[in-house]
């Protein structure tokens, strides 16, 4: 099979940095190639150089694609020659529909008019390809996260593709999601569509790639051929890190204590739609020292639950009680919720949980200005001082807390994340999809923390759609289905078997 993409000693520098590093990659055409490394190691920087975000000129190296040399000067010439990207960040229009963004740019259009018809029924072919049951007519903005990450790969696939890159396609979906989108690479592959996949999720690498190439420190590792056997997760994580991991979780004593959070009989309706009930009488608790699990599919309504009890941050008519070391709390605000005890650590990290343009030390003290103010005013020096230690004992790998949170590694964002809602003291923390979207070396320093909370007696619940996480981590796991908790397992219980059995029942 010859190779359709060759990369060849690429180096990309940016200021006092140098992002890739002789950096030199083979695609095989027709093939799923597979990019692995840790969160910031130059994956996307990458991807960048060859959609021609980073234009030719901006780097060193050569490219060649279907065996003539590439000099991209911009994304429109990568995708004239068949090379569609579709970024981490998503690249949507909110206010626009499902339809009007697949098409944006690639209108069905006749001397100017747009076929509205043809682009429905296209967009409706579309998102069947994706597994997507909604209405080209939808906003996105009402989307979740992850179904706009369909939205995007049905936009990749409207136009003539054969090269499709995609940075942590399945980072937002649900386990049934993202096996529907594996079969529909495996299904393109088979039409001749050659793919590299940047992902973290080293069971899916296993289970599509042809091969894998390890990036690690902006350099290339090693390019493993899964055809000769040797494409292990060991192989792959200890060429990422640098070192095995004998263990993906870190070990833990469990030790519950007196009931921290209690929640009852709690309803929530939809905002728009006023006849729909999103969340259905729900109670649960949660003790000193635990991490409870929710899991459920895309759509069963983890989030939605989290975000109506922190402050009512989503629903309406929304009914029940909360109560935080056995007292009942007003959280009908989100400053109320913070004070009442709560912090919720948010799915979507870049636009609900940070202000990107911002530095690491106002982003950590957002929740709690009162905290390093006198008198209205913010003192500086203080601010810095929290920050600095947030920054050491979060283990954020940053030079400076001065540093924009926008410049920063997946995983290092998540720790400012974090690191922000400790800075509220709370003692329960809400955490949805807390690993989404980084490295295995980073996960498990996230996993630290969660153990260190759980240690100091906080009330953790943990929504995850990786079962093995939830598996890894949680001493009980409520499995949720369209709006209501179908069970509860125990840790000695719990498996991938009986939660999706719990899932699936009627």
């Amino acid at each position: 099979m010859s190779a359709l993409l060759e990369m060849r000693h690429i180096t990309k520098t940016f200021p006092g940095v140098k992002a890739l590093d002789d950096v030199s990659i083979s695609v095989r055409d027709g093939e799923i190639h597979a990019i692995c490394g840790e969160n910031g190691a130059g994956k996307s920087t990458l991807m960048k150089v060859l959609s021609g975000v980073y234009p030719h000129g901006s780097y060193e190296g050569d490219i060649l694609y279907a065996g003539r040399p590439a000099a991209f000067g911009s994304i429109r010439d990568s995708e004239d020659r068949g090379i569609i990207i579709i970024h981490q960040e998503l690249a949507l229009v909110p206010l626009l529909t499902i339809a009007e963004n697949i098409f944006l740019g690639n209108e069905r259009a006749t001397r100017g008019v747009i076929n509205w018809p043809e682009t429905f029924r296209e967009t409706e072919a579309l998102l069947a390809k994706v597994g997507l049951r909604e209405n080209p007519g939808v906003r996105v903005d009402s989307l979740g996260v992850g179904k706009q990450q369909l939205v995007e790969i049905a936009k990749a696939l409207s136009k003539n593709v054969r090269l499709l890159i995609l940075d942590e396609p399945t980072a937002a979906l649900s386990e049934s999601d993202s096996q529907a989108l594996l079969d529909l690479l495996l299904e393109l592959k088979s039409q001749g569509v050659t793919s590299i996949i940047i992902s973290h999720k080293l069971n899916e690498v296993r289970r599509v790639a042809d091969s894998v190439t390890v990036i690690r420190d902006g350099a290339t590792i090693s390019t493993i051929d899964a055809r000769g056997g040797d494409l292990t997760e060991d192989r792959i994580v200890r060429d990422m890190v640098g070192r095995s991991m004998e263990s993906r979780f870190p070990d833990r004593s469990r030790r519950a204590g007196e009931v921290i959070f209690e929640l009852k009989d709690w309803n929530v309706w939809h905002p728009e739609q006023r006849d729909r009930q999103v969340i259905h009488d729900l109670s649960m608790h949660v003790r000193a020292g635990e991490v409870v699990g929710i899991a459920g599919l895309m759509g069963a309504g983890r989030t939605e639950l989290a975000m109506s009890i922190f402050g009512r941050s989503y629903g309406r008519n929304i009914s029940g009680e909360v109560r935080v070391k056995g007292r009942a709390v007003d959280v009908s605000t989100v400053d109320r919720a913070i004070r009442a005890g709560l912090a919720y650590v948010t799915e979507d990290r870049k636009t609900l949980g940070l202000i990107l343009e911002e530095t690491i030390r106002r982003n950590t003290i957002l929740a709690n200005l009162g905290a390093v103010a006198h008198r209205g005013v913010v003192d500086e020096g203080r601010e810095t001082e929290v920050a600095e230690r947030y920054r050491k004992a979060m283990r954020i790998r940053t030079p400076s807390v001065f540093q924009k949170v926008m410049n920063l590694s997946g995983g290092n964002q998540q720790k400012v994340v974090l690191a922000k809602w400790l800075f509220t003291d709370p003692d329960v923390l809400i955490l949805d999809e807390p690993t989404r979207g980084i490295d295995v070396g980073a996960k498990y320093e996230i996993y630290n923390i969660i153990n260190e909370l759980s240690a100091a007696g906080k009330a953790v619940i943990m929504i995850s759609s990786e079962m093995p996480e939830l598996l890894g981590m949680c001493d009980r796991i409520h499995v949720m289905n369209q709006g209501g908790f179908v069970g509860e397992l125990t840790a000695e219980q719990a498996s991938q078997e009986a939660i999706m059995s719990l899932i699936v029942r009627e």
